[in-house]
């Protein structure tokens, strides 16, 4: 890539707090990162008034963050590229030419996925312009810590959300330990704000003792990390005394795709898929269908109080795991919720369906923890009276 003095902008999509290790890779190779506003109402206007009608919500997301970022300033959009079966696939092409048609001039610049390190030491060196192998090796190493310690912290403030004392008090640490780990310039500054950032969390006054249900969240990886388009799932249920637990995130699909094998640790969530889907789906069929089926079994075997399946409207590997779940009903007793996205879902009626859901799970709980303590009411009742049985024998 030809430079001149002055940094080039690099923009990348919004889906949830993968920005901040985006922006790490980039000023280390010395891009400087563009951070498009926060996905509002008007990035869903702007991304669906240019979209094709029946494309999916994550496609119109992005384009709308490409425009914004665009009209801000930025001289490069760059976006994930992936094969399969998935309009993943065709994202680029797409949103390539409706940049074009609308008289934007940015250029675009693909990242693929599944070309492990290879394909992310390439992007950096043709965003960059330079051939530093060492350099490019420790943005890239800089960027997956940080991908995981921010899913970690993600994990603590679910945690906390649902027991705290004071609400909105884990959401403060939360935004304050997010910028210690955004301001982490090397790894060893980040080795630093990991302890800074998780003890930051830790402040969270919250009560131990509270009845707490515990969730799984699947389905479609964009709707499943982003909070705008999926309606601040994760932060609605900890309201209602729910601690969640994301199935997919960007650090699981680090493990699958960019890690090699030597250095994984532990079953990765494609390895569980291709495990626990295999009675119920015997191939991939794009998408995240595959691990979307193996998460339902997986979290029945765990023991968690539910799981939901979050979609975007016409997306047919979401629509075809949704339709195998009843199948699972026979192995997996375990409530499920299916909630399909598009630019219409109002919150409303969201809303109504996740507190009738919480109820379901609450009273199912109840039941099953009421129905486990009968037996041993029976069996001390028992002892009891063939105790004072034998007390009242001995005494005749």
């Amino acid at each position: 890539m030809k430079k001149d003095n002055k940094k080039i902008k690099v923009a990348f999509p919004h889906m949830g707090t993968i920005y901040i290790a985006w922006a790490a890779a980039l000023r280390k190779v010395g891009v400087e990162p563009f951070i498009p506003p926060y996905t509002s109402k008007k990035t869903l206007s702007l991304g669906t008034k240019h979209s094709p009608e029946a494309i999916c919500l994550p496609y119109k997301l992005i384009l709308g963050n490409f425009i914004e970022a665009v009209e801000g300033g930025a001289d490069y959009v760059a976006m994930i590229s992936s094969p399969g079966i998935c309009r993943l696939g065709e994202y680029g092409a797409c949103i390539k030419n409706a940049l074009s048609d609308m008289g934007y001039k940015a250029n675009y610049i693909e990242l693929t996925l599944y070309d492990g390190i290879k394909g992310m030491y390439n992007f950096l060196k043709e965003i960059s312009g330079k051939n530093d192998p060492v350099l490019f090796l420790r943005a890239i190493i800089l960027a997956m810590r940080k991908v995981f310690i921010l899913d970690d912290l993600e994990t603590k403030l679910s945690f906390y959300r649902a027991r705290e004392i004071n609400y909105g008090e884990a959401e403060k640490h939360f935004i304050k330990a997010l910028k210690i780990v955004d301001e982490a310039m090397n790894t060893r500054q980040l080795n630093k704000a990991k302890k800074l950032a998780f003890a930051e969390m830790d402040k969270t006054k919250f009560d131990p003792k509270r009845e707490v249900l515990n969730v799984d969240i699947t389905g479609e990886i964009y709707l499943v990390c982003d909070k705008f388009s999926n309606q601040d799932i994760v932060k609605e249920l900890g309201k209602m005394g729910v601690q969640t637990r994301k199935s997919l995130t960007v650090s699981s699909f680090l493990k699958d795709a960019i890690i090699p094998k030597a250095f994984r640790k532990g079953e990765t969530h494609l390895q569980r898929a291709n495990r626990l889907a295999k009675p119920y789906l015997m191939r991939d069929i794009g998408g995240d269908a595959l691990e979307c089926v193996s998460d339902v079994a997986y979290a029945n075997e765990r023991g968690i109080d539910g799981i939901i399946h979050i979609s975007p409207f016409t997306c047919m590997p979401e629509i075809m795991s949704q339709n195998i779940f009843p199948a699972m009903r026979e192995n997996c007793d375990i409530p499920i919720l299916p909630l399909i996205m598009d630019e219409q879902t109002g919150k409303a009626g969201y809303l109504t369906r996740l507190e009738a859901f919480v109820d379901l799970m609450r009273r199912r709980k109840r039941k099953m923890q009421k129905s486990a303590r009968l037996p041993c009411l029976f069996w001390l009742f028992r002892f009891r009276f063939r105790l004072k049985f034998r007390t009242m024998s001995a005494s005749i």
